[in-house]
């Protein structure tokens, strides 16, 4: 992905689809959903990519953990292992939405959670494939997912430079096609710990490499900002009701999120630019309009020769500038002037 491209923006359903097939479908919808700027009349880019989760739940978590009780609002089972079996699509239920996804035109990124779930790929073959924050340190994972060669996403939510270089040297014994984003896995993401600042280092230490962001903030404001830094990849966890039942859902964008989300992200872009200092056609009538321009600051007679104290500026800008002074002074008056006439060539000799 280069500079002059879009910026890629990932659609997370991650568990916000409650163990359901048709609302994993119907995120999908939402995340191929037209986008609109209104003001400008402008039809935007919408979302790139739709985002699920696979977990093989055999390697998951120790046995205690799966068997103690989750008593909680959002809980699907009487254990946390029974809660997890119910939010797991099976393989074929991830070939569903992937073909749905691909159906509205969306690029498909699924994150794996073990080798085992490489058994995706028995079914179809991902976009891209991520690495969770928390597998970034899972070194058999990311040897099995690089084997693939599939392209390679990065989370470093829990990662620091040592964690990353590891990571990197065992996927680029395979391949280099890798995007790395700057993540915090503090959900949501308080202010102070942010620290988009991260996206520069990153920019400056791995340009062979596709930078951007994993953004877990309550708004939608950081990933502009993030786009304004240069990331090129944008990810955010989305739903289609944030009062669904479901730990994360209350942290996404509901539909309303994600349209203005999307909106100010594609118009971040082209607020970018280029980088150069210029006159923009498009502000050329309100320069004439509202710059300055020499003018008389009293009545001149026909023969008067102008002085400094002659004149002042006012608009409009079509005439002499300031800094063209020279050109004015020292001239004679070709015809008598009124006080606060703007001086035009014709007007002297």
């Amino acid at each position: 992905m280069t500079a002059s491209e879009h910026t890629y923006i990932i659609g997370e359903i991650g568990q916000n689809h409650n163990g359901s097939v048709d609302i994993a479908k119907l995120i999908v919808d939402l995340v191929a959903r037209p986008v609109k700027d209104e003001a400008f009349n402008l039809n935007l880019r919408p979302m790139d990519a739709v985002k699920l989760t696979k977990r093989d739940l055999k390697e998951e978590l120790a046995a205690e953990q799966m068997n103690r009780p989750y008593n909680s609002p959002h809980s699907f089972g009487k254990t946390y292992g029974e809660h997890r079996a119910y939010l797991e699509l099976s393989d074929d239920e991830h070939f569903a939405v992937y073909r749905h996804a691909k159906g509205l035109g969306l690029d498909f990124v699924e994150t794996l959670c073990s080798p085992g779930c490489l058994s995706l790929l028995k079914l179809f073959t991902p976009d891209r494939l991520k690495v969770a924050s928390r597998d970034l340190t899972n070194l058999p994972l990311l040897e099995a997912m690089a084997e693939t060669r599939i392209p390679i996403i990065l989370s470093t939510g829990m990662a620091g430079r040592k964690e990353l270089d590891e990571a990197l040297d065992v996927i680029t014994r395979y391949h280099s096609d890798i995007a790395i984003l700057h993540c915090v896995s503090q959900y949501p993401t308080h202010p102070d710990n942010l620290n988009l600042r991260s996206i520069s280092y990153l920019l400056r230490n791995y340009p062979q490499y596709t930078i951007g962001f994993s953004d877990h903030t309550i708004g939608i404001t950081a990933p502009a900002v993030a786009v304004g830094m240069g990331a090129k990849i944008i990810e955010k966890h989305i739903t289609i009701d944030r009062h669904m039942k479901g730990t994360d859902q209350k942290g996404s964008l509901g539909p309303e999120g994600v349209n203005r989300m999307v909106r100010d992200i594609r118009m971040a872009e082209r607020w970018l630019g280029r980088d150069d200092m210029y006159i923009d056609p498009a502000v050329e009538d309100a320069k004439i309009k509202l710059e300055r321009s020499i003018a008389t600051r009293c009545e001149l007679p026909a023969g008067h020769v102008i002085s400094e104290d002659d004149i002042h500026l006012l608009s409009p800008g079509d005439g002499f500038k300031w800094s063209q002074k020279s050109e004015v002074i020292g001239k004679v008056v070709k015809t008598p002037m009124k006080a606060d006439e703007i001086i035009y060539p014709k007007n002297m000799e």
